[in-house]
């Protein structure tokens, strides 16, 4: 059943909304059950935690966002969707929303991710193109970054199959701008995924989000070349967290770029030299960890004490702390515990966590 038009728009502004990232949006959905209701509780709550000044985006911003999205001819999903991806809803937590062109369906088939160095060698561009090739011929979608090197070599070995690539900035910001042919071809042939503003650039701070995606739309990722400090090394990190196989193409010691590979291998990566690589690590038992469904709001009371929150407040420190270890402590019911940690995040005296974690 898909969600009402209302809903929809809630869900983009509140997303949207400053200090609303994916877990803060997760868990004001499990609390309050919609966004609409989470968007009309979100002043008050911050207010009732000492914060001022608090404004949420305004309806016109919003309407202006759907607007550029249309004039590109983007799709919006929200989490909720009927067309939202299955695997990616499955991450701890999901991204709220993604701007799409082209084929969504793509986005619910199984897939595997590829990355690598943007200054890539001949060899590994061709060993990439191969692979990607041939993934597609197995019935597989191919999912990177539209970055130059691994990533433009895994597109166009896979236009023809079914490709999607994830953006750092918004749908219609094309960086490198020399892939700009490549973006035109998969959009007419495969999808484009952005969960940035349409219109907006790309900034550092954007490709470790793009990345997260990357690996959460996939059942497992390849890293074909890269250094050891490069974000295709933290591409693969996020798979693992994700519970995703992580798969490594090896190469010469000789070469820095063959430095990440192999490290991932001695990490106990599965070795990749083909297809039946993958196919053989995906017919074994499954290794993907989907979240346990977690109702951590259920009972919970409209008003939560400020004694309380005085109380959950000290027992934060800088270590990630279990919100059941906090119940505990407190002999107080988990889903109490949960509400002030998320009215303590609104005001900046607790950091939501994935797995129902906080800090300070």
């Amino acid at each position: 059943m898909s969600l009402p038009e209302a809903e929809r728009f809630a869900r983009l502004r509140l997303a949207r909304a400053e200090r609303v990232g994916p877990v803060f949006f997760r868990q004001l959905l499990d609390r309050f059950g919609s966004a609409e209701r989470a968007l009309d509780a979100l002043p008050d709550l911050i207010r009732k935690g000492g914060g001022h000044g608090y404004s949420l985006p305004p309806v016109e911003h919003i309407e202006q966002e759907l607007a550029a999205g249309d004039r590109v001819g983007a799709v919006l999903l929200v989490l909720g969707d009927d067309a939202y991806p299955p695997m990616l809803a499955a991450v701890d937590p999901p991204p709220p929303l993604l701007w799409t062109r082209g084929d969504v369906a793509l986005l619910s088939r199984e897939a595997v991710g590829m990355v690598g160095a943007r200054i890539a060698s001949a060899g590994g561009q061709r060993i990439a193109r191969g692979l990607a090739q041939q993934l597609g011929q197995a019935g597989f979608v191919v999912v990177s970054g539209l970055a130059r090197g691994i990533d433009a070599a895994a597109h166009a070995g896979s236009l023809e199959t079914g490709t999607v690539a994830v953006l750092g900035g918004g749908i219609d910001d094309v960086y490198p701008s020399e892939n700009a042919g490549l973006y035109d071809q998969i959009v007419e042939q495969g999808c484009v995924v952005s969960e940035s503003p349409v219109g907006a650039r790309a900034q550092a701070r954007d490709f470790p989000r793009r990345n997260r995606i990357i690996s959460g739309l996939s059942r497992g990722v390849i890293v074909v070349e890269a250094e050891l400090r490069s974000g295709s090394l933290i591409t693969a990190r996020l798979a693992n967290e994700q519970g995703r196989d992580v798969f490594a193409v090896p190469g010469s010691p000789l070469d820095p770029r063959s430095k990440g590979p192999n490290e991932l291998l001695r990490q106990g990566a599965i070795l990749c030299e083909g297809v039946d690589d993958v196919r053989r690590a995906f017919g074994t038992l499954r290794t993907l960890r989907e979240p346990v469904a977690d109702h951590p709001f259920d009972g919970v009371p409209d008003e939560i004490d400020t004694a309380f929150l005085d109380r959950v407040a000290s027992l934060l420190s800088p270590t990630p702390t279990p919100r059941d270890e906090i119940a505990r402590a407190l002999n107080a019911p988990i889903g109490e515990v949960a509400a002030a940690l998320l009215e303590l995040s609104l005001t900046g005296r607790a950091t939501l966590l994935p797995g129902g974690s906080a800090s300070i």
